[in-house]
């Protein structure tokens, strides 16, 4: 019989620096973290709580920093047990993870999403490359005029931006700072645009925090408009602006084909074929990261992980690919897989 409840030593067990969390303990997960990731946990969530004897995880959809601001405060129940996160762990949550008493972490990758830019589906399909991406949404870019000189952004439509793209005013619904989707985005497609100008290129070996300050600044005069992390508010205000474009994770997107539809960015449209083969040039590794302190206390944490890494879940026929997850590679899944059996902890400061 599966034990629910957790004993005296389990408790204990959650002591750190000496002090004991006396606060009733939880029997369920307790889940944080990226809105991306946050429709697949929920469907292993609920495999899992309708296939075994443990209840289902409860998961809260915070953006993949907030999520890991939560999960790095500290060990002991009134913190969450995993945290989702559409970008990989950073070396300053690392840090304070490690500030926390939160000393050892399993991360697991669990497969690609792509971000993509959307509009609704009355509307011509969109199409740009990231080099237009930045230019309408940098808070400063190259001066128009000429020269290797940075202005505050001053193009109002996309065909300010180039004269091949359609006189609409720029607006774009996207996710807030805490978003792993926004850093995402920023990294992948801002600094891929950003880049392609030599001098600002250039800053990245003379002076890194102001080449990142350049090129993933995002403008604060209303084209990109900060939709926080409700993904279907973001549809709903598509439907309502037929020349606005939309921010999110592809799985969404598919979610939501009848009634927008994907923008192709540097000649390639998003679909699951060409994420998973690298051709689209903006999609990202997802992950989730567990607290092995708490493993063996917080009741179901490795069968949980198990059901997530199995391959009816995560692999190519698996019921996360039908809801839009890109699978790893079959050696990729299979080397996830090992370490959280292992329960391998992170040992190298994050990228």
């Amino acid at each position: 019989m599966i034990k629910k409840t957790l004993t005296a030593a389990a408790i204990a067990a959650l002591a750190t620096g000496g002090v004991v969390h006396a606060q009733s303990a939880r029997d369920y997960i307790s889940i944080v973290g990226s809105s991306t990731v946050y429709p697949f946990a929920t469907v292993v969530a609920e495999n899992f709580g309708r296939t075994t004897n443990f209840k289902t995880p409860k998961i809260e959809s915070t953006g993949s920093g907030g999520g890991l601001k939560l999960f790095c405060a500290g060990v002991g129940v009134q913190y969450p047990d995993v945290t989702n996160a559409s970008r990989r762990i950073k070396a300053s949550e690392v840090e304070m993870c490690e500030g926390n008493g939160v000393n050892e972490i399993v991360e697991v990758k669990i497969g690609y999403d792509g971000i993509v830019m959307a509009n609704d589906k009355k509307s011509p399909r969109f199409g740009v490359t990231r080099k237009d991406i930045f230019l309408a949404l940098a808070k400063d870019v190259p001066d128009p005029a000429g020269g290797e000189k940075l202005v505050p952004n001053p193009y109002k439509t996309w065909k300010d931006v180039n004269a091949e793209l359609p006189d609409w005013k720029i607006e774009v619904l996207g996710p807030p700072p805490t978003s792993g989707t926004r850093d995402a985005f920023a990294e992948l497609a801002l600094e891929g645009g950003c880049k392609s100008f030599d001098f600002i290129k250039a800053m990245k070996d003379k002076d890194k925090n102001m080449y990142k300050s350049v090129c993933h600044n995002v403008r604060e005069d209303g084209a990109y408009v900060e939709a926080g992390e409700n993904d279907n508010l973001i549809v709903q205000k598509l439907q309502a602006n037929p020349q606005a474009l939309g921010v999110f994770g592809y799985s969404f997107l598919e979610q939501n084909e009848d009634v927008i539809q994907g923008s192709a960015i540097d000649g390639v449209t998003p679909a699951f074929d060409s994420i998973a083969d690298g051709d689209y040039p903006v999609s990202r590794p997802l992950f989730f990261y567990v607290k092995k302190a708490h493993i063996g206390v917080i009741p179901g944490i490795p069968e949980f992980l198990a059901e997530f890494t199995s391959e009816k879940a995560w692999g190519e026929d698996g019921y996360l690919s039908e809801r839009g997850l890109i699978p790893m590679p079959d050696a990729e899944r299979k080397q996830f897989a090992n370490s959280v059996k292992d329960l391998k902890p992170l040992k190298l400061a994050a990228e």
